[in-house]
């Protein structure tokens, strides 16, 4: 059992409330949902950056806690395959002492009856992390308690390749920007068929996110990404399971040659 953390306080009270959208994670190749990404909205669906735009910083662990809490607590009502993963992200400025840190979110499983081990948590480079140290240290002790990481919006922020030596995550989601419009640009497929095979030789699983139309669907999968998120597969839905638009694999095949 991990200690208590000093720097765990339960925080400020939230001035304002908040509700989780979900949105599919696909494995196209076993052709199944292979997990949802929860995603912080406003009561009445808004924006993430409606909600997150009203936090200071005294107010971080609490609306960190209550993000995952929340998350975790709605998955176990909604989701029906025992193997799907919930997909969280988190904010390593808001991890006081992991251990003890995650014991809220695990006391929430515990009440929902949702396997520990299908949780992940995201981490995103986009933004200039205030201490890696401290990041590597909550990536290994999630990694060892049995979570996935997942390094989020890769290939857009600060020292990516250095950050994914170091941290190695379970998984990596290449930056949607790098994927709009693949299909127009030669340089952006060098690129992501050489990060999808780097990751494999590193045995880390890859997910393209934000794919939006069949076009840049064929050439991701034709690179040999298997997980896909985005409006092609299915808008979020706010503190439901949306339905997925699969499409007819053959045709798909067909068009991968």
């Amino acid at each position: 059992m991990a200690g208590a953390c000093t720097g765990c306080a339960d925080g400020t009270e939230l001035p304002f409330d908040f509700k989780m959208a979900f949105q599919p994670i696909v494995d196209v190749g076993a052709h199944r949902v292979w997990g949802y990404e929860a995603l912080v909205r406003g009561p009445a669906g808004e924006g993430a950056h409606s909600v997150i735009s009203q936090l200071t910083d005294a107010q971080l662990y609490r609306f960190d806690q209550s993000a995952r809490v929340l998350a975790i607590e709605t998955a176990g009502r909604l989701f029906t395959d025992p193997a799907a993963r919930l997909s969280i992200n988190f904010m390593p400025n808001a991890v006081y002492e992991p251990r003890a840190c995650i014991q809220k979110s695990l006391a929430a499983a515990r009440r929902a009856n949702f396997p520990a081990e299908n949780l992940m948590f995201e981490f995103t480079e986009n933004e200039r992390m205030a201490s890696p140290d401290h990041v590597e240290r909550i990536v290994k002790s999630y990694k060892e308690l049995g979570f996935w990481t997942a390094l989020d919006d890769f290939g857009a922020g600060y020292a990516g390749l250095n950050l994914l030596a170091r941290l190695q995550p379970n998984l990596i989601k290449i930056d949607m920007e790098l994927l709009r419009d693949i299909h127009r640009s030669s340089a952006k497929q060098v690129i992501v068929s050489g990060v999808a095979a780097m990751a494999r030789r590193l045995d880390i699983e890859v997910l393209a996110e934000g794919v939006e139309n069949e076009a840049e669907f064929t050439v991701l999968r034709s690179a040999g990404i298997n997980l896909f998120q985005g409006y092609y597969f299915a808008r979020p839905a706010l503190m439901a399971l949306p339905e997925v638009a699969w499409l007819a694999e053959p045709a798909r095949d067909v068009a991968l040659g």
